[in-house]
Parts: C-alpha cells; sequence; structure tokens
C-alpha cells in the first residue's frame, strides 16, 4: 500500500538499506574492514544485519554506507 504524499517525507526521504557481498579483511571492536571491489572500513554501529548466502557473506547497511 503506497503510503500518502507528506511534505516531510519529500524533504526527508526514507534511507535505504541494502544488502552487499563483503569479505571481512580485519576487525577491531568496533569496526570491521571489508573488502567489495574496494577496501573500506565499516563501523559495527552501521550494519544492521548479516547473512552467509550460498556460501557469500552479506552485511545491511545504508546504501550511503558503502558509496
Amino acid at each position: 500500500m503506497p503510503r500518502p504524499f507528506n511534505i516531510y517525507r519529500l524533504l526527508y526521504p526514507d534511507e535505504k538499506y541494502i544488502w552487499i557481498q563483503v569479505r571481512i579483511l580485519h576487525e577491531t571492536d568496533k569496526a570491521i574492514l571489508v573488502d567489495n571491489g574496494m577496501k573500506i572500513w565499516i563501523p559495527k554501529s552501521k550494519i544492521h544485519g548479516t547473512r552467509l548466502r550460498n556460501g557469500i557473506f552479506e552485511i545491511y547497511v545504508k546504501k550511503n554506507v558503502v558509496g
């Protein structure tokens, strides 16, 4: 069911979350160094889910976290 039109949503759209395939290279108490074509540090507080699908590790993050 589509949401009704709202000025607030126009100015502040919902955050987009995506699953990305990663390879974990290093982990600290606060962040994980991952490789998904480029090596980036992702704070653990920004990771909203993890899964292993068909032998591939994936994390669920906001779209703007990974570029």
